[in-house]
């Protein structure tokens, strides 16, 4: 008897569901009377000064060499190894797995003008040594 009543319940509100739903419809689905379409607005943000793609920035860490970032310039930062291990980016929170067939990557904008160390630990062990530093300079005015 339990068993029944909740099927009837189950039923019903299946069965009231499907009549709000129908009744129901999303703003989409609604059509203009006029039958003209939609007029474009102007767009309400602006793109800032470097509105390009993010310039690329290679390290190797077999050969730590300094690099320049324009302050507000967003990057793609790679660094290449010779074995498995971590780069990071030191004070700025990153970290990223690479290996010799797959450089770490890292997603950098950086406003204030700094230096940045960039660290590579082997996997097998050993000390954290330097693979490079990523400079950001003021931008020109």
């Amino acid at each position: 008897m339990e068993l029944r009543r909740a099927l009837l319940l189950f039923a019903i509100v299946l069965g009231l569901a499907a009549v709000v739903t129908s009744i129901s419809r999303p703003e989409r689905a609604k059509r203009d009377v006029s039958g003209e379409p939609p007029r474009a607005s102007a767009p309400s943000a602006s793109p800032g000064p470097f509105a390009d793609r993010p310039v690329a920035i290679r390290f190797s860490a077999a050969e730590p060499k300094a690099r320049p970032l324009q302050a507000g310039r967003p990057a793609t930062v790679s660094v290449k190894v010779p074995s498995p291990g971590q780069v990071e980016l030191d004070d700025l929170g990153l970290s990223a797995p690479a290996d010799p067939l797959t450089p770490a990557r890292f997603e950098v904008l950086e406003r204030r003008p700094e230096r940045y160390a960039i660290r590579f630990t082997p996997a097998e062990g050993g000390e954290a040594r330097a693979a490079g530093t990523l400079r950001i300079v003021r931008a020109p005015e």
